[in-house]
């Protein structure tokens, strides 16, 4: 059981790490422009952020200190997703990349979610 526990962190990680890497990669691709890059520093902020508050997490010194990064990360997930919608629907961006960002980012919100609710005893 804490191998599979300690499996699943590790891949958790390396899964946040792979998607802020590409959503990184989307970024920099996008045109320079006064939205763009508003957008793009907004987005570099909350996308970044959901795996440096998971990272700080596996450093907390209680249950609460813990809980809190998590709930740190999933609030960046949720932004991240704010501002991939609107390039997204404003027609900005790579839209393939783009779909395959916002999926893989609502799949991690909801593992954080479930996380967060398991820690908390309500699941």
């Amino acid at each position: 059981m804490q191998n599979d526990k300690l499996k699943f962190k590790n891949d958790f990680k390396k899964r946040l790490y792979s998607f802020v890497l590409r959503l990184l990669r989307y970024i920099n691709k996008l045109t320079r422009g006064p939205v763009n890059d508003v957008m793009g520093k907004q987005l570099i902020r909350s996308g970044t952020s959901v795996l440096a508050n998971y990272i700080e997490a596996n450093s907390a010194s209680s249950k609460k200190d813990f809980i809190n990064f998590f709930t740190h990360s999933l609030k960046s997930a949720n932004e991240s997703k704010v501002w991939l919608a609107l390039l997204r629907d404003t027609a900005i961006g790579d839209t393939k990349e783009l779909n395959w960002l916002l999926k893989e980012l609502t799949e991690i919100a909801n593992i954080l979610a479930t996380s967060i609710l398991t820690l908390k005893g309500k699941k």
